[in-house]
């Protein structure tokens, strides 16, 4: 497989400011990016087509899980490809080490997740053993991640969500949270017009309920970029055995560690798990020795490189990184696209 190019400066800082909003308009981002509207429009349409971005809309997790997936001899694949229609399989990594899947999982609370990891992993053919790792608490998420290819100037001038209006509902119907979860999970860029095309809800609606979903934290929305387009292609995991005191000083400090896309402390002998972009597989040492050092009395238990991610929040991703398609289960009416966490 040839090495994909990388971004160039314009799509970086276009792909920075949608990180920081994914539904800001060209008007607003081209003087922060420095080209024209029409432009961003065109370079979006390309990186999303190629599958080499694309943004979601989402609803803040409930009870999440790491599960640790040993498989059967030649039955890999089939395991991955079979968790792609589970919905609450939101992230499959193959991975290197002691684990040959990483699973990261959620349900709607504890007994659900059970229900998930006991008796639904329990049934599938050529899985060997499930580890399960309930995570208490995410102390940083990947939707905080950025590119840093805008300046801190730059990003302050990229406006807000615009709050509800005055004379918006307070409350959205189910039906039409229902179909704004369907519709912003295939594209957290939809516009209200084609929203209220497809759906039958008036326009105005449709904009006052994002808008006041946004506002009452049930409605999230992130960009993700293909980790090989980026100058971070090298994903990795890191399970630790931290002191609870040393846990205390990682909440306050993990979010100046650049390569941290994800942390979370869980109930399970690895109180912390982080997940990491790195520029070269040399780093993956490297970083373990500065974790160590900055935060004291933590131990490194275990790590995996990721050697391919199967699933993404709903989508499948190829041997190259990029979105090739939803996957089953994760749109329709019935669909809780619901829960996109990372």
């Amino acid at each position: 497989m040839t090495q994909p190019e990388q971004l160039d400066e314009t799509d970086s800082r276009l792909l920075h400011a949608l990180q920081i909003e994914p539904r800001a308009t060209w008007q607003d981002l081209a003087p922060v990016v420095g080209v024209d509207p029409g432009t961003l429009a065109r370079r979006w349409h390309r990186l999303r087509s190629d599958g080499i971005a694309w943004s979601t809309g989402y609803r803040p997790a409930g009870q999440m899980a790491m599960l640790e997936l040993e498989c059967e001899h030649g039955q890999l694949q089939a395991v991955a490809e079979g968790l792609r229609k589970d919905r609450e399989a939101l992230v499959v990594d193959y991975s290197s080490g002691s684990r040959d899947l990483l699973v990261l999982a959620e349900a709607d609370d504890l007994q659900a997740m059970s229900h998930y990891s006991v008796d639904r992993l329990g049934q599938v053919a050529g899985i060997r053993s499930v580890r399960t790792h309930l995570i208490n608490e995410l102390l940083m998420e990947a939707v905080s991640w950025r590119l840093r290819s805008l300046s801190p100037a730059e990003v302050h001038r990229i406006p807000p969500p615009r709050p509800p209006r005055p004379r918006a509902a307070k409350n959205v119907p189910e039906d039409l949270e229902t179909a704004l979860r369907d519709e912003l999970g295939r594209d957290g860029r939809a516009i209200v017009g084609g929203i209220a095309a497809r759906t039958g809800f008036a326009a105005q609606r449709v904009s006052d309920a994002i808008a006041t979903l946004r506002s009452q934290g049930r409605l999230r929305f992130r960009t993700d970029i293909a980790r090989t387009y980026s100058d971070w292609p090298v994903y990795a995991w890191y399970f630790i055995e931290a002191p609870g005191k040393t846990v205390e000083v990682l909440r306050k400090r993990i979010t100046t560690i650049p390569e941290v896309r994800l942390a979370a402390t869980t109930a399970s002998r690895y109180n912390v798990i982080l997940a990491v972009w790195l520029r070269r597989l040399s780093d993956v040492n490297r970083l373990e020795i500065a974790l160590t050092d900055a935060f004291t009395g933590a131990r490194i238990a275990d790590r995996s490189v990721v050697m391919r991610i199967d699933k993404h929040l709903g989508r499948i991703i190829g041997p190259d990184g990029r979105a090739v398609g939803l996957a089953e289960g994760h749109v329709g009416p019935s669909s809780p696209m619901a829960s996109l966490p990372r």
